[in-house]
C-alpha cells in the first residue's frame, strides 16, 4: 500500500509541498488529515513510512 501522505522535496526557497490522498495540503493540515483518519496526531510516528512518504529528508528537514 502506498503512503497516504507524501511530503515532497524541500523547495529552493524553503518549505515543502504536501499531498494527502491526492489533495494538496499545507504542512499545518497534516495533523487535521490524521485526525480525519481517526488517528491522534500526537501518537503518530512521523517517520512511519507506511503512512507518510518523505522525499529527500525526513520530518526534520525543511531547509
Amino acid at each position: 500500500m502506498a503512503a497516504r501522505i507524501i511530503v515532497h522535496s524541500p523547495s529552493p526557497t524553503g518549505g515543502r509541498k504536501v499531498h494527502a490522498d491526492g489533495e494538496i495540503l499545507g504542512v499545518r493540515d497534516i495533523k487535521e488529515f490524521l485526525r480525519r483518519l481517526g488517528l491522534d496526531s500526537d501518537d503518530v510516528d512521523l517517520e512511519d513510512t507506511t503512512l507518510i512518504e518523505w522525499r529527500d529528508g525526513g520530518p526534520t528537514v525543511w531547509m
